[in-house]
């Protein structure tokens, strides 16, 4: 049987009443009681989820810039100055998405960046970043001896300061999509974990229990995997990533915005058959389900439509709108309706645009 791996909060979690369960071969909390209260906090308030199963890569190389463009779908030449972000995929030679991943520049010289990328492909993308970067001599550094927490909702940052008060001119001027270096292995950023508003930290391991404790002592709920799932389904994220089987294309995926063609000379893994696709046109797209009746979509459901079939890829029941939503691909040109296969039978189905909810409000009528 193999051993679940553990983050450097796994004493905190217990500590804090964590129920731990198996996240891609992860001990991570799945609540730490009600779901709802953790969902309404982040909402409302402030929460933290423990990400450091994500893989924190620091590359170094004259080179790096070369490889980034090389290795990924969107141009790392859009990181104009120390601390941008860049959210990007990863793609195989037949154009389907390995993973999804941010990259941030690290130095002026642009020889050193961070990726932060998933946890169930970590060792996949290990292997294509070492594939990919030996004509261009980087080195790669997995940091293993990191931890990372997101600290998200209206309150976050307010809550974030009371702990880290030597933080609040670097924290208060981050932009969305930037990052900053505090030094000593600190790291903070503004990607955007949940949807809401908050910043992800990146600290030492060996620091990361006393600083879960500051937080939930200055007022931060811990949050687990499930109101992770519910925030990051309002917000139109897909809960298994976008590489069910490796033969999606971002294009298919709701992803093409991340992908960067501008520059024709640049030639990156998948680029010919992600062009081969875009010429043929794509015959899918991503959407959102909304069921106004009983019921809970999960992923992995049949949906029919009057142009043909398509299938869920992630679904949960929602706490802001009090039903069940959906993330599905279905054919191009369905429309505002479609039905579910549930428990056998089909059911009705609203199709809208993603996201459900931003900033706390849904974004439909």
């Amino acid at each position: 049987m193999t051993t679940l791996k553990t983050t450097p909060f796994y004493s905190a979690h217990q500590e804090a009443g964590g129920k731990l369960v198996d996240f891609a071969g992860w001990q991570l909390p799945v609540n730490y009681g009600s779901q709802i209260v953790e969902h309404e906090a982040v909402r409302t308030d402030a929460g933290m989820f423990d990400v450091s199963h994500m893989l924190v890569s620091d590359i170094r190389g004259a080179q790096a810039k070369a490889w980034l463009q090389k290795l990924l779908a969107n141009d790392v030449a859009k990181l104009g100055f120390v601390g941008k972000a860049l959210y990007s995929a990863m793609l195989n030679e037949n154009g389907g998405v390995m993973d999804d991943l941010i990259v941030y520049r690290a130095n002026e010289a642009e020889t050193a960046y961070r990726i932060v990328s998933n946890a169930a492909t970590r060792e996949k993308d290990l292997a294509q970043f070492a594939k990919v970067g030996e004509e261009f001599g980087i080195e790669i550094t997995p940091r293993y001896d990191l931890a990372m927490l997101a600290v998200q909702g209206p309150k976050a940052i307010e809550k974030l300061l009371t702990v880290k008060p030597e933080w609040s001119d670097t924290v208060n001027n981050l932009k969305v999509f930037q990052g900053a270096d505090l030094g000593n292995d600190w790291f903070v950023a503004r990607t955007g974990y949940t949807g809401e508003d908050g910043v992800e930290v990146i600290l030492p391991g060996s620091e990361a229990p006393a600083f879960f404790n500051a937080l939930r002592a200055a007022g931060v709920q811990p949050c687990g995997l499930g109101a992770r799932d519910t925030l990051r389904m309002e917000a139109g994220m897909n809960l298994y990533g976008h590489d069910m089987d490796d033969d999606t294309s971002p294009l298919q995926a709701g992803m093409g915005w991340t992908v960067d063609l501008k520059d024709e000379t640049r030639d990156f893994v998948g680029k010919s058959a992600l062009v081969a696709l875009k010429e043929k046109g794509v015959d899918v797209k991503q959407v959102g389900l909304l069921l106004e009746k009983g019921g809970v979509l999960r992923e992995g459901m049949e949906v029919v439509t009057e142009f043909g079939k398509g299938i869920t890829t992630s679904g949960v029941f929602s706490p802001s709108l009090k039903q069940s939503i959906a993330i599905a691909r279905v054919p191009k040109d369905t429309g505002d309706t479609a039905k579910v296969i549930l428990r056998g039978k089909e059911v009705d189905v609203r199709v809208l645009k993603l996201p459900f909810v931003r900033n706390g409000q849904k974004q439909f009528d």
